[in-house]
């Protein structure tokens, strides 16, 4: 198959250097030194696989004309710059595997909705000073159409990606998968840029189980509003911290998903962490600040995730 990648950080690097290993033709839309580096070394993937990988670096992203398959890995924040940059570009199928849950909504409005798939991305990893990317976990990628059924298509996708390396199922309950993923996410992301700690630990803490129990609840209303069934997802269980008799109850399934971290991923650090570390701007306004305004649209109080956003607002103004 014939892929068109948005963006060389973790994933990016991951999914090409797994599906260019794989032997399909992977072109890898970067910009600047990073761009550079790919050109130079490939796409080198330490970790869980050692991967040396070639792919072809497009620097003009109106250069790309067509693909099978087209994957968004840039920032929320580039997103809709990075997508009008691609003026020639009619792709089979696009999906995204960024963080929130706007980004089909960019997709659909760029490409249409009939190559739209929806995607919920559970592997992650970390690009390092010497351009190689550390793969730290490889839970999965769920593929479905936004529909709500399992088409051949979204099945034929994943299982090319999961035959490269990187674990891929298709289902048919795309939106709830998304934002089961979406309700722990929130809490993980601003609890990690204050705490500077990896998510293992963090997540172990009582106390802070406790917090990311609440933005849990708080998130899981916005579903509700929806009318989107949450599930047991990773890394932090939804529906369980929901249904959880009692607070201690909660806070208990918040550190067994931390404890499980800790023994499969000790080293894992939230994307959000990474680019503090390195001075980066957050994906906070697309990711926190949208759940937010969406719930003041819907009138459901976020106390607990409004207070950390500030926080985390105070830290982002910091950074370039």
């Amino acid at each position: 198959m014939h892929f068109v990648i948005l963006g060389g950080g973790a994933l990016g690097t991951i999914l090409g250097g797994h599906l260019s290993n794989a032997g399909h033709r992977v072109q890898l839309v970067a910009r600047g030194k990073r761009a550079e580096a790919i050109a130079v070394q490939g796409l080198c993937l330490r970790g869980l696989r050692e991967i040396d990988g070639r792919c072809e670096v497009v620097r003009d992203p109106s250069t790309v004309t067509v693909a099978d398959v087209f994957i968004n890995t840039v920032k929320t924040y580039d997103s809709v710059a990075a997508l009008a940059g691609l003026t020639r570009l009619t792709p089979g199928l696009a999906l995204s595997v960024q963080n929130g849950v706007a980004k089909e909504a960019e997709l659909v409005a760029r490409f249409g909705a009939a190559v739209t798939l929806g995607a919920m991305a559970d592997f992650s990893g970390e690009l390092r000073d010497d351009g190689t990317v550390l793969f730290t976990r490889n839970i999965n990628l769920l593929l479905g159409e936004l529909s709500g059924v399992i088409s051949a298509r979204a099945s034929t996708l994943a299982a090319a990606i999961a035959t490269s390396g990187v674990n891929a199922h298709a289902v048919d309950n795309i939106l709830s998968v998304e934002w089961s993923k979406y309700t722990g996410w929130l809490a993980l992301m601003v609890l990690s840029v204050l705490l500077r700690q990896p998510t293992g630990d963090f997540l172990s803490d009582p106390e802070i189980a406790q917090v990311a129990a609440m933005i849990v609840r708080e998130t899981a209303a916005l579903a509700a509003h929806r009318d989107i069934a949450l599930l047991d997802g990773s890394p932090i269980p939804a529906r369980r911290v929901l249904d959880a008799p009692n607070e201690a109850a909660a806070i208990a399934v918040v550190q067994q998903a931390g404890a499980t971290l800790r023994a499969q991923a000790p080293a894992h650090r939230m994307s959000s962490l990474q680019d503090l570390l390195r001075g980066r701007r957050l994906e906070l306004e697309e990711t926190v600040g949208y759940a937010l305004r969406l719930g003041v649209e819907y009138g459901a109080p976020m106390p607990t995730l409004t207070t950390c956003y500030r926080l985390a607002a105070a830290l982002n103004r910091t950074l370039t």
